[in-house]
């Protein structure tokens, strides 16, 4: 059995443009610097866009997502307090312009190919490039270049996003995703038991220690 596989793994339903999966992983971050044993992140991609993709997979913008200028505002409001709460600094509260699905299909197939911590530092390298630089990781060209100062083989997510098997697997996690009954996210799962959202240290040691 691989270093990788005997390590504890909590599951982690999420998606880059969420800021609040962001914020949950900032916590969950912070739970596993005052635990004694390593945590792997078992991340799992979900589609926050669903609900608005054409056939092709492009976003139309013009679908009605029922989020009015009021829902935006208290989400910003909800970003604000966590980011004081775990001490964050964002330089994007909300990424509505980005279309994470490249990003996604990108990521998850390093998942499947490459070592767990050279995984781990691109999807690490993803949120601070969304989140505190704020770059567009839905580009291509931004994806390759997040990709290339993390040591990933030149050319690889042309290769990735240039095959078709790799948007289809993705496409698949989004729809067993939604089989095991997460309709939102972030999601934290362990053990048969989940917490949805950007939950407190606390919690996620309550959820994974039962403490």
């Amino acid at each position: 059995m691989s270093e990788q596989q005997a390590s504890e793994r909590i599951t982690v339903y999420s998606d880059y443009v969420c800021p609040f999966c962001y914020l949950g992983r900032a916590s969950l971050d912070q739970y596993q610097a005052g635990r004694e044993e390593p945590l792997d992140i078992d991340w799992h991609p979900f589609d926050l866009r669903s609900g608005q993709r054409r056939p092709d997979g492009t976003i139309d913008h013009g679908v009605d997502t029922g989020k009015d200028e009021e829902y935006y505002e208290e989400a910003k409001q909800g970003v604000r307090r966590l980011q004081e709460k775990y001490d964050v600094e964002m330089d994007m509260e909300i990424a509505t312009d980005v279309d994470s699905l490249p990003t996604q299909i990108v990521s998850y197939a390093l998942k499947q190919s490459e070592d767990y911590e050279t995984w781990l530092t691109f999807d690490e390298a993803l949120l601070d490039a969304l989140w505190k630089d704020g770059r567009d990781i839905g580009d291509a060209d931004v994806l390759a270049e997040v990709a290339d100062a993390v040591g990933i083989a030149p050319g690889r997510v042309d290769e990735i996003l240039s095959d078709e098997a790799h948007r289809e697997a993705v496409h698949e996690q989004f729809q067993r995703a939604q089989q095991q009954g997460v309709t939102g996210v972030p999601t934290f799962a362990y053990d048969g038991h989940a917490a949805r959202g950007a939950v407190p240290p606390a919690q996620l040691e309550r959820l994974v220690d039962g403490v």
